[in-house]
């Protein structure tokens, strides 16, 4: 039974999703007992996933679709954190969006959709070789779009249209890369420390060339800089959907994608001999920049955070490029960290514009005595973007700027100062806003907010400050990225 683990957390959403949008509408009750049955067993399964992987089982499901050409499913010790991520934050996502959405309209299509997505999250997770990755790659994409034009106005249909423009532009980036290594190497399947073996030193112009391709094709939805101009617009989705966006799914798609290609297809080594590190750590910073510049100019409370998440995920695509054991150990906290923080923020961010139909940043004085529990979730969650310790955040942070000294880049150390200055400029002034200065008068409220919308970021607020506090602990993100990282470096 426990070698078709990863199988059965696939098949967990996989199921759900057609039965879900065959659910009439009416059927509420229906509805949200498959969403939250499939969640809380998907969040079990990957419990037992995880401490299966960590007694050191492994788990190899592959079905073969042509000659040397497998749909191949494994779990490993990386799969596993981003498996976890998934879980956790979905089952959260999942009762928010049942609270959010409750007397909206299209909610069996929307939930569907959902659950699809979750499906395709997970199969990235467990992808064995490049072919799979791709294959649920893709199906993320088209799984999305209709979320984030789930309102159906002009404007969303606009935000889908350019989305798709990006990310099956991205997909065909990796496509042609994934074809063009199939045919030099065979089958590419994931493994520590890589699998080109002496193709470096025969084909160097060419493994160049596929590795641009590929980083280009995740760097879409990792939002890498100039790659990220969807994000933002998607913005107009509901709340669920931007943390799905942001925090679970599409940019931490990217990002692990970024993760696969360095450690699992070219291997540090390779990517240090073909002199791909310093180009994609370059790439990194640019974003980390530009995304807290454009976050100072935005009005729009989800847009400011938009171009948030394009500066913090290049954390991690940093992280990794600096070939730096201590730097990769920041970077993979990263994935896990930046996820719990951004979904804090979008939620409240959601509650506040459902609470009081607050949406800009201008429009935030006083909500710390409007909706106290949204906003004391939305000081943790910024204070640990900003890196202020012990939140989550700061280990990241700590650990991406020793790594850069190991790595003899004291630059990365400025750049992470300046990156944080930046941060508490766009985050500070929102927070001013609700804590000390006076509501209007007669702010109306628009709607109650339930336990369903107020305990998912209260949830999420604790596993920020837990991430810090218990930092060292074995069964912490960082006990277990550097668990990753001792496989991909010794």
């Amino acid at each position: 039974m426990t070698e078709l683990l990863p199988l059965a957390i696939l098949m967990t959403s996989l199921c759900a999703a057609p039965i879900i949008l065959a659910i009439p509408e009416r059927a509420r009750t229906l509805r949200t007992t498959i969403n939250l049955t499939a969640a809380t067993l998907k969040v079990g399964l990957v419990a037992w996933l995880s401490i299966a992987v960590a007694a050191g089982g492994e788990f190899n499901l592959r079905l073969g679709i042509a000659p040397g050409l497998d749909l191949h499913l494994q779990a490993d010790a990386l799969s596993v954190l981003f498996l976890a991520l998934s879980a956790v934050l979905w089952f959260l996502t999942t009762i928010y969006a049942i609270g959010y959405l409750e007397g909206g309209a299209d909610r069996s299509r929307f939930f569907g959709f959902f659950s699809l997505c979750v499906a395709a999250t997970v199969g990235i997770a467990m992808a064995g070789n490049l072919f799979t990755f791709l294959i649920f790659f893709e199906l993320l994409t088209l799984a999305t779009w209709p979320l984030v034009v789930h309102r159906g106005t002009a404007e969303s249909h606009r935000a889908g249209r350019i989305y798709l423009a990006y990310t099956l532009g991205g997909g065909l980036a990796l496509t042609l890369g994934t074809v063009w290594l199939y045919a030099l190497a065979g089958d590419v399947p994931f493994a520590p420390r890589g699998v080109l073996g002496d193709l470096p030193q025969t084909a160097p112009l060419a493994l160049t060339a596929i590795f641009v391709l590929l980083i280009a094709g995740v760097g879409v939805k990792a939002a890498l800089f100039p790659l990220h101009g969807w994000l933002p617009l998607s913005m107009v989705a509901p709340a669920p959907v931007s943390a799905l966006l942001h925090a679970v799914a599409v940019v931490k798609a990217g990002a692990f994608g970024i993760m696969r290609i360095v450690y699992d297809v070219y291997g540090v080594e390779t990517v240090q001999l073909l002199g791909l590190a310093a180009p994609l750590a370059a790439l990194a910073a640019v974003t980390i920049i530009w995304g807290s510049v454009r976050a100072l100019t935005q009005d729009d409370l989800k847009k400011r955070l938009a171009y948030s998440t394009i500066s913090q995920v290049s954390y991690i695509t940093l992280g990794v490029a600096l070939l730096s054991p201590v730097a990769a150990v920041g970077g993979l906290a990263h994935l896990i960290h930046q996820g719990i923080m951004k979904i804090t923020l979008f939620l409240a961010a959601g509650n506040f514009a459902e609470g009081r139909g607050v949406k800009t940043v201008s429009a935030m004085d006083g909500m710390g005595r409007l909706m106290p529990g949204a906003t004391i979730a939305f000081t943790i969650g910024s204070l640990g973007m900003i890196g202020v310790p012990p939140l989550a955040g700061f280990v990241s942070k700590w650990y991406l700027g020793s790594g850069g000294l190991d790595a003899g880049q004291p630059m990365v150390i400025a750049l992470l100062a300046g990156s944080s200055l930046l941060n508490a400029a766009y985050f500070l002034p929102i927070l001013y806003r609700a804590w000390f200065r006076d509501p209007p008068e007669g702010a109306p409220v628009k709607r109650r907010i339930g336990w369903m919308l107020a305990v998912p970021p209260a949830a999420t607020a604790a596993l920020i400050l837990a991430a810090g506090l218990l930092a060292n602990a074995p069964f912490s993100p960082l006990g277990w990225t550097r668990f990753i990282v001792s496989l991909e470096y010794l």
